[in-house]
């Protein structure tokens, strides 16, 4: 799976790579069939914002969330697109034959 993380406004540490490809790793846990992500991290004044897209088979799933801080945004964005991960996947599941 390729993970592409993006910034805007801001340049991307290796920290900041380092702790949304720890992120996904947890996502990826869930749910294997992933082709590719795209993470977009932007800081308007005093928000942070981060923005996620995975592409599955068949199905993009877009989360985003904004916080004081950009870790807690992550954080955030981690906790709904793992919530969509699951969501989908129970979807696949539960509707075969």
């Amino acid at each position: 799976m390729q993970i592409q993380i993006t910034g805007h406004q801001m340049e991307i540490t290796p920290a900041l790579r380092d702790y949304v490809e720890s992120k996904m790793g947890r996502i990826l846990r869930h749910f294997d069939h992933l082709t590719d992500a795209h993470f977009i991290l932007s800081v308007d004044k005093l928000a942070h914002r981060a923005e996620g897209v995975l592409n599955a088979a068949g199905k993009r799933l877009f989360a985003d969330a904004v916080a004081e801080d950009m870790y807690a945004a992550i954080d955030a964005l981690s906790d709904k697109l793992d919530r969509q991960v699951r969501r989908h996947k129970e979807k696949l599941t539960n509707h075969r034959g």
